[in-house]
């Protein structure tokens, strides 16, 4: 027997067990990933989220148009009091009745412009006395169009108001209205973030960086407070058919605001980070999972080149 077959034969047995616990252990996992893929894609918790669980009152920002009507409307479905928060008087009184004579919950209108700072001392006595089981901190403006960051009009007054928006405003709202959660412990904060804090966005870079920011507290809190009965969650969806989007037509991929936040609330409880709905769940696994940073990197960037270009041509023809 020569030199080689020895070796060969030394190795052959700790290899195949090797091999063996490899394929069992993939194995365990692919099964674990499907049997938590049913648990929440088809199975979902949409019992959860219920005023009997949670507390009467929903809060939610924003809340007059896109994704934000869609929360207010689907948790008032569910049985919850609503208060609705946005800047104009006008469209927060045509949804709060609406949402009234369908849904027959009580409404609260709380009318604050979140690019200011000075309004969470109005917005806290207006919330006193309310027992709050859902936050919903939607609130969120994007760019107009992409561009280089310092391309962007009136860039120091857009990077103060984007800040206030997107960030401030979460951890303020959070801040009022997380201790009477901690206090009853239970409650529940959802966080709109966006799939473009999963990853950078160039030419939307601050609005990218303002929704990782979102991702990163929404975990960071989920890590502190899940022990105390709260739950905190991180919601990162791709594209949805709304005004901010600028997409008028829903698609499979690109859902209703009222699909995906029927879809969205069922994965409650089960997801502390969640793209809250199948297909763009599906996205970011292979935005994240399968293709290499490099080619995501250049992928994002001729998108929001080619956008970036389109409108700017559309411009100089109007």
């Amino acid at each position: 027997m020569s030199a080689s077959e020895h070796v060969f034969r030394a190795v052959e047995t700790p290899l195949f067990w090797l091999g063996a616990v490899t394929a069992a252990w993939l194995s365990v996992c692919s099964v674990y990933r499907l049997l938590a893929g049913i648990k929440v894609w088809v199975l979902g918790n949409g019992r959860l989220v219920s005023p009997a669980k949670l507390g009467k009152w929903a809060v939610v920002t924003g809340a007059t148009d896109g994704i934000g009507k869609a929360y207010a409307e689907e948790l008032a479905r569910r049985g919850f009091a609503i208060v609705l928060i946005s800047r104009a008087q006008e469209k927060l009184d045509e949804v709060s009745k609406a949402i009234e004579s369908k849904y027959g919950v009580e409404t609260k209108t709380i009318t604050a412009d979140f690019s200011s700072v000075n309004i969470y001392s109005h917005i806290e006595d207006e919330l006193a006395g309310l027992e709050i089981g859902v936050l919903v901190n939607n609130v969120g403006i994007s760019y107009s169009y992409p561009e280089f960051f310092l391309s962007v009009p009136n860039l120091d007054t857009f990077i103060d108001t984007l800040v206030n928006v997107n960030i401030t405003s979460v951890c303020q709202m959070t801040r009022l209205v997380l201790p009477q959660m901690a206090e009853r412990k239970k409650g529940a904060i959802l966080n709109i973030s966006s799939a473009s804090g999963m990853y950078p966005v160039p030419l939307l870079t601050v609005y990218s960086a303002s929704k990782a920011f979102v991702d990163f507290f929404s975990r960071g809190l989920q890590a502190e407070y899940k022990s105390k009965g709260i739950i905190i969650q991180s919601v990162l969806p791709f594209f949805v058919a709304t005004k901010l989007s600028k997409i008028r037509r829903a698609t499979l991929d690109t859902p209703s605001p009222e699909r995906y936040v029927a879809a969205e609330l069922n994965t409650v409880g089960l997801q502390a980070q969640t793209n809250g709905y199948l297909p763009h769940a599906l996205m970011g696994w292979v935005s994240t999972a399968l293709l290499p940073a490099s080619i995501l990197s250049r992928h994002v960037m001729g998108v929001t080149l080619s956008q970036r270009a389109r409108y700017l041509k559309k411009q100089k023809q109007g």
